[in-house]
């Protein structure tokens, strides 16, 4: 994250990959590069149906006019094609996320209890089951450690109940919109976790990545099974060979990473973008956005 200016920021988004807290040696070649553009992709449809969001410009030729100094000695390659240029928010402390199904840490608790932050669900679901309907599950932003799932009572305390109130209909109502879209393309969209902030004017603004395969778990619908734990197209292939070393406590330093499994990784990343945009990336034309979004909210 840099400062571009009084009021903007640039995200720029690296190949490096971490998993169980621990960021690997090894990059993932083109994941920054799939991380933005996916967002990109995702908020100029979100746009579209009139969703206030913080982003100005992915368009590299906007982004040097609008920053010059990167054109001061700075390598392209360490920002062109996973820079966002975003208008400065106040993040709030809650990570808003919305589960479609059964996975993950969720499944975790309702095995546990039958219960999905604090709230009890139906008894006899399975794994990587579909929910009744989508469901607004909040989790708190840790500086340190693991984020935490926490009820909807909870946010009310922490943003205020209007606040929370707005987060949840924000929040499924851009899940249903990823999902739909991803249903089309032949994909499960099974759980997702947005970022929201409040701008200068004080206006509500969808911040930070958006429905990417690294803020969002995403299934083949030809793989999925309840009762099974499905492939996700994302670092899963970085998970799977980490878990399989034995002796590695999850602590720094991480086992290197076998080539066969970065080149996989990379491929489930690419994998993901072409079907969600029908695009290979690099016929992508990354997308400017409307300064006026959200001005009259």
């Amino acid at each position: 994250m840099y400062e571009a200016g009084p009021d903007l920021l640039l995200m720029v988004a690296s190949d490096r990959v971490s998993a169980f807290d621990v960021v690997m040696d090894q990059a993932v070649p083109r994941k920054g590069e799939v991380l933005t553009l996916v967002t990109a992709w995702w908020l100029e449809r979100l746009e579209a149906q009139g969703v206030a969001h913080h982003a100005v410009s992915s368009d590299p030729d906007e982004i040097l006019r609008m920053v010059p100094g990167l054109g001061g000695g700075v390598d392209p390659v360490q920002w062109v094609r996973r820079s966002l240029l975003v208008r400065r928010t106040s993040p709030l402390p809650v990570e808003c996320v919305v589960r479609g199904y059964l996975a993950g840490s969720a499944w975790q608790e309702y095995r546990n209890s039958g219960t999905l932050a604090g709230e009890p669900l139906p008894p006899g679901l399975g794994q990587s089951q579909q929910l009744p309907a989508p469901l607004f599950s909040p989790a708190t932003k840790a500086v340190e450690g693991h984020d935490e799932n926490i009820t909807f009572r909870e946010v009310g305390r922490v943003v205020g109940r209007e606040m929370a109130d707005e987060l949840r209909r924000l929040s499924l109502e851009i899940y249903a919109v990823g999902a739909r879209t991803a249903a089309e393309r032949g994909l499960i969209l099974a759980d997702t976790k947005f970022e929201f902030g409040v701008d200068a004017q004080g206006r509500l603004r969808l911040i930070d990545e958006v429905l990417t395969p690294d803020s969002s778990r995403y299934w083949p619908r030809e793989g999925h099974r309840v009762g099974t734990s499905p492939p996700s197209l994302d670092k899963q292939p970085v998970r799977d060979f980490l878990e399989s070393v034995e002796g590695w406590d999850r602590r720094p330093p991480p086992p290197p990473l076998p080539e066969a499994v970065v080149n996989a990784t990379t491929d489930r990343y690419l994998e993901i973008f072409r079907r969600l945009t029908g695009s290979e990336l690099d016929d992508f034309a990354p997308p400017s956005f409307s300064s006026e979004i959200g001005e009259e909210s």
